[in-house]
């Protein structure tokens, strides 16, 4: 059978990103553009800066993508574009770009949604890694600055969220307490490293929300617990270090025994690890060690948003995908409801 080679583009926060993925596998090319240091004095993201910056750089981008990936547009079987969720104007860069080349080449235009795609950075090949194709159904973790999701999946294209988070998501919780502890943005990988520094086990213990009878969590109270902290409230405030080992230890303590709980009892054959905190290496390891069934997680560059995820995720999901040239963002893009 002929190869599918499809260009995955992304635009949905702070990333500029597109990608070739052959048969939702084989990782052609991938390329991103960062947007760190325009949003790092800010302490987060500027939503028109990041516009702005997509608007600049994206077809230096894509056509980098099609270099590097040994690919020219009449090789191509679709290009895929995340439709949703994210920043308005971000997504409209992106899925007017998309439309645009599609319409020139000829090509099916896909559709993704950016929190499905995620799931499917488990499925790419990863050179220096023995490969494993996840076993369905499985149990997707998604946890990102926006999103903290567990996700039954039964099949490609076949969901059912069986938890959110009901106020912060992980990922903004980290970059929320990495503001208090003054370790800069992004939060979680400076919370990471400076635990990193506390001598052994915290001394210090933060609060976990169980929310016992159900798969959903909260990390609002544990973000206010440690500014109760920061400020002393309870006694002169440990080091920076402490609190960063505690805070951590806490969020990985939540998610790790909830997805393992609920791997156990929908009696899924695989776990997928995904999204930004992904890259958390505690949280690789707790899940390892409690899950009941094999762990799969990407390399830290497809934990962040990736082109190679979203071209992954057309592949397996390509006549269900299809989109006209009508297409719009939709920046609250539904999932697994």
């Amino acid at each position: 059978m002929p190869v599918r080679l499809i260009l995955g583009t992304e635009t949905s926060c702070d990333e500029t990103a597109a990608a070739v993925v052959e048969d939702g596998r084989v990782l052609r090319s991938n390329v991103v553009a960062s947007q760190f240091h325009l949003h790092q004095p800010y302490g987060g993201v500027v939503p028109e800066v990041a516009s702005r910056h997509h608007l600049e750089v994206i077809l230096q981008v894509i056509d980098t993508a099609l270099a590097e990936g040994g690919a020219a547009w009449g090789d191509l079987a679709g290009v895929a574009v995340t439709a949703g969720p994210g920043l308005a104007g971000a997504l409209l860069v992106g899925v007017n770009t998309a439309k645009a080349l599609a319409w020139a080449h000829g090509l099916p235009l896909l559709a993704v949604n950016h929190l499905e795609a995620h799931l499917y950075a488990n499925w790419i090949e990863v050179a220096g890694r023995a490969y494993r194709e996840p076993e369905l159904p499985a149990l997707g973790l998604i946890v990102s600055g926006g999103h903290t999701d567990l996700v039954l999946m039964r099949g490609h294209g076949s969901y059912q969220r069986l938890g959110r988070t009901r106020d912060d998501a992980a990922g903004e919780a980290f970059d929320k307490v990495g503001r208090l502890l003054g370790l800069g943005f992004p939060g979680g990988p400076a919370i990471e490293r400076a635990a990193r520094g506390a001598a052994g086990a915290p001394r210090l213990r933060l609060p976990r929300a169980w929310l016992k009878g159900s798969d959903d969590f909260s990390f609002s109270g544990l973000k206010t617990a440690v500014l109760h902290v920061v400020r002393g409230e309870g006694g002169p405030p440990p080091p920076a270090p402490e609190v960063a080992a505690a805070f951590q230890a806490s969020v990985v303590d939540v998610l790790s025994r909830k997805a393992a709980a609920a791997a156990a009892r929908e009696g899924v054959r695989s776990l997928l690890l995904s999204g930004g905190v992904a890259a958390n290496g505690p949280l690789r390891e707790a899940l390892v060690a409690r899950s009941p069934v094999p762990v799969f997680a990407p390399p830290p560059v497809l934990c962040t948003d990736n082109g190679a995820m979203i071209a992954a995720c057309a592949h397996y999901r390509f006549d269900g995908l299809r989109a006209g040239t009508d297409l719009d963002p939709n920046p609250a893009m539904r999932f697994a409801i």
